[in-house]
């Protein structure tokens, strides 16, 4: 198993990107450069919310976090230590994903109680005991609770009978079960209704208010993206076009944020 490299002393940052390049399709007709010497780096504690219009790269600084996608050069550091040489399940020990839609990140055939029972193992070395200690049914409930879904008394339910909303508040409270050093959430309320976008985002806040994660949040919900976290960026082209935090991001509008998307999108020849 290839092992944490310390790189250069930590400087106080949760998730780190340098000098990153990423090109798809390269040598073929369809190539597409996307980062060139790209680099991000967010604080310990800190909570930032990322936009930008498709093809902007959103997507892609969250894959080369997590491993889906390999940089073509650069480095990913994650509090301090370089993880780009670990594979992408490796690193999933280290990194609670949330994904756009509410299917991927529980066990649909598996009952709520199996799925928090894997959760609470996160990294764990399995053996031959049981999986699901029903000892700690009362613990499980009790975190349940937190949801405000009445999902502490569906336990032995399987999570794909269970709607959006409820899958996609199962899926965030397993995401921060166990000990993770950044909670990334990938338009995670995309798929939801408003009432259901809305209990999932009150969740998000109490969650990372109450347990301390740092978290790296896309969305195109520019009101979420407004409101949530200290710092908020802004992509366009592989690039970061707009970047503002502390006392400026608690002051900025929707109106304000809306602008600037419309000059990038003015720009790329769209109709506003």
């Amino acid at each position: 198993m290839p092992s944490l490299q310390t790189s250069e002393p930590a400087r106080g940052f949760a998730a780190e990107l340098r000098h990153i390049d990423k090109t798809f399709g390269a040598g073929t007709a369809e190539e597409v450069p996307l980062f060139r010497d790209f680099s991000f780096a967010m604080e310990k504690g800190s909570s930032v919310s990322v936009v930008g219009s498709n093809g902007s790269g959103k997507t892609t600084l969250l894959n080369i976090l997590c491993g889906s996608v390999r940089p073509d050069a650069g480095e990913v550091l994650l509090d301090g230590a370089r993880i780009d040489r670990l594979a992408e399940f490796r690193r999933s020990r280290l990194l609670g994903r949330v994904f756009q839609d509410p299917a991927a990140g529980t066990c649909p055939r598996l009952t709520v109680l199996e799925n928090l029972s894997l959760a609470e193992n996160k990294g764990r070395r399995f053996g031959l005991s049981r999986g699901v200690s029903r000892k700690r049914a009362g613990f499980w409930r009790a975190q349940l609770e937190q949801l405000h879904l009445g999902l502490e008394d569906r336990l032995d339910v399987p999570v794909g009978s269970l709607s959006g909303g409820q899958r996609q508040a199962l899926a965030l409270l397993i995401c921060t079960m166990a000990p993770i050093k950044l909670l990334i959430l990938d338009e995670h309320t995309a798929a939801l209704d408003p009432k259901s976008s809305e209990n999932v985002m009150e969740l998000t806040e109490r969650f990372v208010r109450e347990k301390g994660i740092p978290v790296l949040m896309v969305t195109h919900n520019l009101k979420y993206a407004a409101a949530f976290g200290d710092r908020l960026i802004m992509m366009h082209r592989g690039k970061i076009v707009f970047d503002v935090s502390g006392a400026q991001k608690k002051t900025l509008g929707i109106r304000e944020l809306t602008d600037r998307f419309d000059e990038i999108s003015i720009e790329d020849g769209n109709s506003v």
